[in-house]
């Protein structure tokens, strides 16, 4: 299975893991899998078909953006990781 680490905001939508385990052949149907266990991540991660524009997934530190997005493969040793995008600071 495949490590998927979440950012501290994500946390409380897997019952305040930092990490959790799920398996797919591709981030598309790794998160299908994650999604049917912790239905509350799919509207802060893919409300639509794509992923949300807010939030930033990496599969062993690659961003999925540059590789094949939802079609990227997952290996069972590899990690994911959901940050969601921050914004901030002052002028």
């Amino acid at each position: 299975m495949a490590n998927v680490r979440l950012a501290p905001i994500l946390r409380s939508s897997v019952g305040g893991s930092k990490t959790v385990n799920a398996e797919g052949e591709t981030l598309g149907t790794l998160l299908i899998g994650l999604y049917e266990r912790f239905p509350a991540l799919k509207e802060q991660i893919q409300p639509e078909q794509e992923l949300s524009r807010f939030i930033n997934v990496y599969v062993n530190d690659q961003d999925v953006r540059y590789l094949q997005g939802l079609d990227t493969p997952v290996g069972i040793n590899d990690t994911v990781t959901l940050l969601p995008a921050m914004a901030g600071g002052s002028r």
